[in-house]
């Protein structure tokens, strides 16, 4: 089976194409393009309209990486959820249009799942904690009794959200978190921060604060370094607390800050310290793409799960443990 993605939940607008031959993936195309605004933050409409923009040239150039001819695409497959409401509906009318033009079976994903699928299926674990680590998500996410269950979340900004926020606020530019890890190399001195772990969630708006509040006071370097330091440790608590309640050996990252190598090495010494493994697939499949929205597609469709044209409308707050999982 032959699955064309879309993917279109915030800044990325990707489409991939990947086929499946029995339990394997193959990707043949992951084409994709990032809208970066001149200043501030996300701006929902004009990453909207830069999707639409590209839509067009992305599809050309993922049918011709991938030489599948168009009508030997058998699924559509977009991102209905969660995300920004314009962005999200701009891939969404994209995948209804090619669905009517081609006469091919729509199928809804869900964004945060996609992450982990992609994951699962390259890098061969089988049945992970998944860390999932974005700009607009912070979970900890386990599968037990037919659904992906959400065991710690943030409480209230995603963690790429938080190094953002602070990068725009020392002027880098959008995303600050490949800037703030290179002065991070940098820093020497670990400057006190909140440590804010409640139960098995977390919350990162008061560690800004206090990051903003030493800018004056300590040099940029070592308030990065502080500052993906204890980010970091929080996240690695939250995620081994989720291990040992559900006695799983395996961790598996995803999502773009999931890219950090310091990220990487603290979650693995804390893996390798529990018997357990460290997962995580390339950079590419980390970030938002289509290939990703493409290959969970298709497992939902070989599981009996399609979306009729009239249940496309998108879901801007669509909760990981909302969609029973019966490929499990």
């Amino acid at each position: 089976m032959i699955s064309l993605g879309i993917e279109g939940t915030a800044h990325t607008i990707g489409i991939g194409i990947v086929e499946r031959d029995r339990e394997n993936c193959t990707i043949l195309a992951n084409c994709s393009r990032m809208y970066r605004p001149e200043k501030g933050g996300i701006h929902p409409r004009e990453a909207a309209n830069h999707h639409a923009h590209h839509l067009p040239s992305l599809l050309r150039q993922a049918m011709d990486e991938s030489g599948v001819p168009i009508e030997d695409i058998d699924l559509i497959s977009f991102s209905i959820g969660p995300g920004l409401g314009p962005c999200l509906r701009t891939a969404a009318t994209a995948a209804r249009t090619l669905s009517l033009l081609l006469k091919k079976p729509l199928v809804g994903v869900n964004h945060c799942i996609a992450h982990l699928e992609i994951g699962r299926v390259m890098t061969g674990c089988t049945d992970p904690v998944l860390l999932y680590v974005s700009g607009g998500n912070t979970q900890v996410i386990a599968f037990m009794e037919g659904k992906y269950r959400v065991f710690g979340e943030t409480l209230d900004i995603g963690i790429g959200n938080c190094l953002d926020k602070f990068g725009r606020a020392i002027g880098l530019s959008f995303p600050a978190g490949p800037e703030i890890e290179k002065l991070a190399k940098e820093g020497k001195h670990y400057c006190s921060l909140p440590y804010s772990v409640k139960g098995m969630d977390v919350a990162f708006s008061g560690i800004l604060t206090a990051c903003l509040h030493l800018m004056k006071k300590e040099r940029m370097e070592d308030i990065c370094y502080s500052l993906q330091e204890t980010c970091f440790c929080m996240l690695a608590e939250v995620a081994e607390r989720a291990m040992a309640h559900t006695e799983k050996e395996e961790i598996l990252l995803g999502g773009g800050v999931a890219c950090n190598r310091r990220l990487r090495d603290i979650v693995t010494t804390m893996a390798e310290e529990r018997g357990a493994k460290c997962f995580s697939p390339p950079d590419e499949l980390l970030v938002d793409n289509g290939a990703m929205i493409a290959w969970t597609g298709i497992l939902m469709h070989e599981s009996g799960i399609t979306t009729e044209l009239a249940e496309t409308k998108v879901k801007q707050n669509y909760r990981t443990d909302e969609v029973d999982v019966p490929w499990r």
